[in-house]
């Protein structure tokens, strides 16, 4: 019998050890440990109903091997598969527990649950252990990858705002080439176009350097230069006011260039018969309010939708405690966003509350 207990120690230690120093091992730790609780709950019954004496040292050995199912247990809990692991540890707990019936015989069967109960709590502690660092291992991949889907959304949004309004001049000086013009002028504009677009993807991408930082792109004095490219690409001119006074913080100017990008950009794919555009920028009472409309009547319901431009956009501007509004007016659209001042006293409370919405269904790009 000291021969089976002994291999029944040496068989959960040795489970033990390859769980905690082989990683690869643990995805198919609860048949191995399984194997072992039943090895031991074997050996701990034929000691119970057999009246066998135990052997020197039974008592080492024992709680040797109780510990090891222990670990046992803890590891299967954190590392194994949820629908394996529960059983699994369940078994290595049990045996963990009942071990001490080898070389006790208690006075009563209440006893006997008394004691084994007691053993139990270390299985228990160890399983609640090997639970608490699963759950820190699943909140930390869960973390990972809300940084990834977030990294991949900032990542699109600047490509549909910047590199889109880019791509999309280069088509209308081509097209504008092809009618009439210069076509070498058109061709020259469409190079400078690209050479925009590809600069803002390299910047994109070097997002995905963590060591570099990432500073806002575009300014007020941007919104001018926007302003002449889009009329110069024709057929649509930008009437712009911009107040001159205006002194905005470097994050609130960048949403306010992503949104005139963003709404030119609307014009020239969802209006392209648009001839004038009324651009407004202003600050008054702590806010910084974007105006824009164009005279490019709207093509009706069935026109183009599935665009996700609006959409980020808002959840840029709510995120500044702003407001965004489309809405269509006589012969057009019109888009409104009243971006707060940061550390402006004047700014209210009503409208420091994220209210961003949508008059009727603006198409989106």
């Amino acid at each position: 019998m000291s021969v089976i207990s002994v291999m029944s120690v040496l068989v959960v230690v040795a489970v033990a050890a390859t769980a905690s120093f082989r990683p690869g091992f643990r995805s198919r730790l609860p048949l191995p440990t399984c194997v072992a609780a039943a090895l031991s709950l074997v050996v701990t019954l034929v000691h119970v109903v057999g009246g066998a004496r135990p052997g020197p040292g039974a008592d080492v050995l024992g709680m040797v091997e109780s510990v090891a199912l222990m670990v046992v247990a803890g590891l299967v809990i954190r590392y194994a598969p949820p629908r394996s692991a529960v059983p699994a540890a369940l078994a290595a707990g049990v045996a963990a527990a009942v071990w001490v019936l080898r070389v006790f015989t208690p006075a009563s069967p209440l006893e006997g649950v008394g004691v084994c109960a007691f053993w139990g709590l270390g299985a228990l502690l160890a399983a609640g252990v090997g639970g608490y660092l699963r759950f820190l291992d699943v909140r930390q991949d869960r973390a990972v990858a809300d940084a990834r889907t977030a990294l991949r959304l900032r990542l699109a949004r600047d490509l549909h705002d910047f590199v889109a309004h880019d791509i999309s001049e280069m088509v209308a000086h081509a097209q504008a080439g092809s009618v009439a013009g210069d076509p070498r002028q058109a061709l020259e504009r469409v190079e400078a176009a690209g050479q925009r677009a590809m600069s803002m993807l390299d910047r994109t991408l070097d997002m995905l350097h963590h060591d570099r930082s990432r500073t806002p792109v575009g300014d007020l004095s941007g919104v001018r230069e926007a302003a002449e490219r889009f009329s110069a690409a024709g057929p649509a001119s930008v009437r712009l006011s911009v107040d001159p006074a205006v002194t905005v913080p470097v994050e609130t100017a960048a949403l306010a260039y992503r949104i005139v990008m963003e709404g030119l950009t609307n014009v020239r794919r969802h209006a392209p018969q648009a001839s004038r555009v009324d651009l407004g920028i202003s600050a008054a009472g702590g806010v910084l309010e974007v105006a824009m409309a164009n005279d490019g009547v709207s093509r009706g319901r069935g026109s183009r939708r599935g665009g996700s431009g609006l959409a980020g956009l808002a959840a840029l501007v709510q995120e500044q405690g702003g407001e965004l509004v489309t809405e269509a007016v006589p012969d057009g659209w019109s888009l409104t966003a009243r971006l707060p001042l940061a550390q402006s006293p004047e700014w209210s409370p009503e409208s420091s509350s994220p209210t961003t919405r949508k008059a009727s269904a603006a198409p989106s790009g």
